[in-house]
């Protein structure tokens, strides 16, 4: 799959919480966490559980750089 989006990192799923309707996945990146709300029905369709090998791809009109 192509994707237009030019910010990938790859993870490990350290939790998933599944929702009526949206799954909170949590994504260890090195010694950070990404956070991402998707729909339960992609979650399922893609088995996706704590563990897994994931690349959170991150595509957005601004990212903010902080220092200090």
């Amino acid at each position: 799959m192509t994707l237009s989006a030019r910010n990938h990192l790859m993870g490990t799923i350290d939790e998933i919480q599944l929702g009526d309707v949206l799954a909170h996945v949590t994504v260890r990146v090195g010694e950070h966490e990404v956070e991402s709300v998707i729909t339960r029905r992609s979650a399922e369709e893609m088995s996706l559980k704590k563990g897994d090998t994931v690349t959170a791809v991150v595509k957005a009109t601004e990212v903010m750089i902080s220092k200090g």
